[in-house]
């Protein structure tokens, strides 16, 4: 996806350029996850290191926190591009892209970086056995015998703050999108409406239904249904996103057959 976006000068627009920032997003946000959880699939001793799962979970949450903010973001374009259609050049101009873009990354980092100092400075004196398939926040405060009320609470106002203002924003935006769709008169104009952001709200079901499910399951013991939900959020919806943007939605299709026509020209 991110290659198919760079070099077809028709998918240089706003809706694609959000697109392949969120591939490149999955792509790192798989790759913080998967290879060590693989590795201690495999191995006799399943471990990770003290640094290791410093940076495994400062990354976790900057690139969850940047995906869901972009999806978010992903649906004001949509937003502007069916019901402020004139005015979408404008609205959604170069520098405004660049800044929301800025914005959505800058909360990412600084967000990992307030939950990650503030579960690294506790005291871990119990046992050092993470009941999770990663270094997540829950299953470490699990561990430490120091006080975590501030963690708790820090973390309960960010995380839910975060998702729920996006869902909001989500939904708020195809409110407004679905009423315009309604007052089309044609039933192939409607479809054809709804089919440019189809693939986005797929999407957006699937990760925000995962995170509002760990968000109101909040618990500081493990359960499966917490291990399950990550897992899905984490390896099987990065994975799960490029096939849904590629398989229904036309103009990609159009372009990556024709890239693969140029290729075998080429060849």
């Amino acid at each position: 996806m991110i290659l198919l976006i760079a070099i077809d000068h028709q998918l240089h627009t706003p809706m694609y350029i959000f697109l392949s920032i969120l591939s490149a997003c999955d792509l790192c946000y798989s790759s913080t996850i998967a290879p060590n959880m693989l590795q201690n699939f495999f191995a006799e001793r399943k471990s990770i290191s003290y640094s290791g799962c410093y940076v495994q979970m400062y990354l976790f949450i900057c690139l969850a926190d940047i995906e869901c903010l972009l999806l978010a973001v992903m649906a004001y374009d949509c937003y502007v591009a069916i019901c402020n259609l004139l005015l979408y050049m404008v609205t959604m101009s170069t520098q405004r892209c660049s800044q929301l873009v800025a914005g959505v990354c800058t909360v990412g980092l600084v967000d990992a970086m307030i939950h990650t100092c503030l579960t690294f400075r506790l005291s871990f004196c119990r046992s050092n056995v993470i009941d999770r398939l990663f270094c997540d926040i829950p299953p470490l405060l699990a561990l430490s015998c120091s006080d975590t009320h501030i963690n708790e609470t820090v973390m309960i106002a960010f995380v839910d703050s975060i998702v729920v203002s996006s869902t909001v924003s989500v939904l708020l935006s195809y409110v407004c999108i679905i009423y315009t769709i309604l007052q089309i008169r044609s039933a192939e104009g409607r479809h054809k409406t709804f089919s440019t952001c189809a693939c986005h709200l797929t999407a957006v079901v699937m990760f925000y239904g995962s995170q509002l499910f760990v968000c109101f399951h909040h618990t500081f013991n493990s359960t499966e249904e917490d291990k399950i939900a990550s897992m899905f959020y984490t390896v099987v919806l990065p994975m799960l996103n490029p096939l849904i943007y590629t398989l229904r939605n036309r103009e990609v299709k159009d372009a990556l057959r024709k890239a693969v026509k140029e290729c075998l020209i080429k060849s």
